[in-house]
């Protein structure tokens, strides 16, 4: 099965206050993000990591060593040294600064920031529209996002908005529509 996550910024104390996350301090917020990554995937999944996975890159091999699943790292801007780190290389299956694939039938552009444009963001002749998941802002609505929040084939992969734990294709959309609702009438 498939999964995505971003924003989990392991080792990051201050990103809690930054969010409003629901922890008391970093250590019960690295514990609950790693238990609820487990919980759920398994060896035979695959994750799809949209950036900001780690907040210092020195933990590297604690973190992802703990972490199950095929883990495939799209680099954010605080964790863009892994991108050629032999220790993150050890822990995940692909380490890119920007993909475009197919996954679950979908063509795909995974990408740490939101863009407005993507392979396949309209909708031309016989195409299918193509997706972007993205991370990067975290849980803010910001009226600069309304034009992104219109886009029913942006998502947001944030854990902020994803219940702090890693998401199916539909459970992704699903959350995305919910919490843009807002932004989409």
């Amino acid at each position: 099965m498939n999964y995505f996550t971003a924003d989990l910024h392991l080792g990051h104390a201050n990103i809690i206050k930054l969010c409003n996350r629901p922890f008391n301090d970093v250590t019960q917020m690295d514990e609950a993000l790693i238990s609820n990554w487990n919980a759920r995937i398994t060896n035979a999944d695959t994750v799809y990591i949209i950036g900001d996975l780690l907040w210092k890159t020195s933990r590297a091999e604690e973190y992802l060593s703990r972490l199950k699943g095929k883990k495939i790292l799209v680099t954010g801007n605080h964790d863009s040294s892994l991108l050629n780190n032999e220790i993150a290389a050890k822990y995940c299956k692909e380490i890119h600064s920007f993909l475009e694939c197919h996954i679950d039938g979908h063509q795909t552009t995974l990408c740490h920031y939101p863009m407005v444009e993507w392979k396949g963001s309209r909708k031309e002749g016989t195409s299918k529209l193509g997706y972007l998941i993205y991370g990067h802002i975290h849980g803010n609505i910001k009226y600069e996002y309304k034009h992104l929040f219109s886009l029913p084939n942006a998502l947001n992969a944030g854990v902020d908005i994803n219940g702090y734990v890693p998401v199916t294709f539909d459970e992704l959309t699903e959350n995305n529509a919910k919490y843009y609702a807002e932004w989409r009438k």
